[in-house]
C-alpha cells in the first residue's frame, strides 16, 4: 500500500484520527505516527494524559503491521511511560518483531520533538483479513 492509501484507510479510525494523530510514514513493519499536542490533550496535571499516548502508539502499531495490506486489530496491549511529555509533538515509531499467519507482535517508542523517550508500548496484533 502507499502512503496515501495507508492514510485513507486509516482515516476511517475516527477516534485517533479525531485526537490528533497523524500518519507521517508507513512501510510493512514500520510507521511513524505522530500528535500535535493540543490543550485537550492534558489531564489535571496540565501533562498528557496516558490514554492519549497509549492511542498513539496502538495507532503506530496497526499502521506498521497492516502497511503490507493486511488488516489486523490489537489483541493486547501495554505501555511503560518513562516521562511526562512536556513537549509540543509527540512521535510514536512503530516497528514490527514478529509478523506471523495470525498473531504479530510490534513495538512503539515514544518521543518528542526533542527526542526525550517518553514511553514504549507493545501490542499483540491480530489478523483479521488480508
Amino acid at each position: 500500500m502507499t502512503l496515501e492509501e495507508i492514510r485513507n484507510f486509516f482515516n476511517n479510525d475516527r477516534f485517533a484520527m479525531g485526537i490528533g494523530c497523524h500518519i507521517d510514514e508507513a512501510e510493512p513493519g514500520r510507521s511513524v505516527v505522530s500528535l500535535n499536542v493540543e490543550d485537550r490533550h492534558l489531564n489535571g496535571n496540565n501533562v498528557v494524559q496516558g490514554g492519549v499516548m497509549f492511542t498513539l502508539a496502538d495507532i503506530a502499531c496497526a499502521v506498521a503491521t497492516c502497511a503490507d495490506g493486511t488488516i489486523s486489530v490489537s489483541a493486547d496491549g501495554s505501555i511503560s511511560y518513562f516521562s511526562a511529555a512536556k513537549g509540543k509533538k509527540l512521535i510514536a515509531e512503530a516497528t514490527v518483531l514478529k509478523k506471523g499467519r495470525t498473531l504479530s507482535y510490534a513495538e512503539a517508542l515514544i518521543t518528542d520533538e526533542t527526542g526525550k523517550k517518553i514511553a514504549k508500548a507493545s501490542f499483540t496484533m491480530c489478523r483479521i483479513s488480508g
